[in-house]
């Protein structure tokens, strides 16, 4: 099965599936396509913070205490780097995590694509996955924000991590672009991760800037509209709130509700040419069920929290019943 994701909600959610599919069909093969959005160049290593996130999470190495990172981990060179003026020092690189930008970054550098350095990277820790960038290509995600009218700040551009890490998104977005997007190539094994798929899933990620993100690469949406596996999302809403991040400030800038049904909406029924054959949605928004079965999209609720591995992976369980497929896939 394939599983499109973002960072910490959808390395949390694959974990579960891989915990599912352990204990009900060891033999299943998972796919995971990841959003390469977030990525940066910074102090000249090249940083991909939710491929990190998935290899980190999958491969045992998580913070899951901060919930991004490795454990463990010191800053010390990230100091002495805000100490020389270089980089942005509200945007923290442990030292750990720096080995993995500076193996990155010399194989980029050597010529390798990403989808090859990334596999070198997850060759390390035993991920249980197979783990792919959504594209080689560079598509940088570039908010346009509001003017601050304190500072004398007219309307500008900025880079995602900008926004979201240093602004914490107080700055309202008025768009979202993806550098060279428009040119993009899905990464090699991405669209025949999709067509061959028993099941696509959609991680509760970040609709607009993770999953939209990898859905704007040419070829990536047609390949999930094309596909004859059933493709289930799992909000990333719970009763008109985020689980995590404010991803609330992303619908608002491409006018989506913060609500189970809009999300699921958004993305729309594969009958009418959209994007989803099921949702599941968090038991307190169990009325959205009915609401979008008329939709053409099946759908049923249950508790979403993340509580634990064991209870991620129930969900993961869950979500696979909308695709009649609980115990299989590849």
């Amino acid at each position: 099965m394939t599983v499109l994701a973002g960072g910490v909600g959808g390395a949390r959610f694959t974990r579960g599936l891989l915990a599912h599919l352990r204990a009900v069909d060891p033999d299943s093969s998972v796919t995971v396509i990841a959003n390469t959005g977030d990525d940066l160049w910074l102090t000249g290593l090249r940083v991909c913070p939710d491929l990190d996130s998935i290899m980190y999470t999958l491969g045992g190495a998580n913070d899951d205490e901060r919930g991004w990172g490795r454990m463990g981990e010191s800053e010390r060179v990230s100091a002495e780097l805000t100490a020389y003026g270089v980089g942005w020092p509200w945007f923290t690189l442990g030292d750990l995590d720096l080995g993995t930008h500076i193996a990155r970054s010399s194989w980029l550098r050597d010529g390798l694509p990403l989808s090859e350095a990334t596999a070198r990277l997850a060759a390390r820790w035993n991920l249980g996955a197979t783990l792919l960038p959504a594209t080689d290509d560079e598509v940088e995600t570039i908010v346009t924000v509001a003017g601050d009218e304190s500072a004398d700040i007219a309307i500008e551009d900025m880079h995602f991590e900008e926004w979201w890490v240093r602004l914490r998104a107080s700055r309202p977005a008025l768009a979202f672009t993806q550098r060279n997007a428009s040119v993009a190539r899905p990464a090699p094994g991405v669209l025949e991760a999709i067509a061959t798929a028993d099941v696509v899933l959609f991680a509760p990620s970040n609709p607009v800037v993770s999953i939209g993100t990898i859905l704007g690469i040419p070829g990536i949406a047609d390949a999930v509209r094309a596909t004859s596996a059933p493709v289930i999302g799992v909000s990333p809403i719970i009763g008109g709130a985020v689980l995590r991040g404010m991803a609330d400030a992303c619908l608002s800038a491409i006018g989506v509700e913060t609500s189970a049904v809009a999300v699921a909406r958004h993305y729309g029924a594969r009958r009418d040419g959209g994007l989803i054959d099921g949702w599941l949605v968090d038991e307190v928004d169990a009325e959205a069920a009915s609401a979008l079965h008329a939709d053409g999209i099946r759908s049923s609720a249950r508790p979403l929290w993340f509580s634990s591995v064991e209870e991620t992976a129930a969900i993961a369980g869950d979500a696979l019943s909308l695709a009649n497929v609980p115990h299989s896939g590849r």
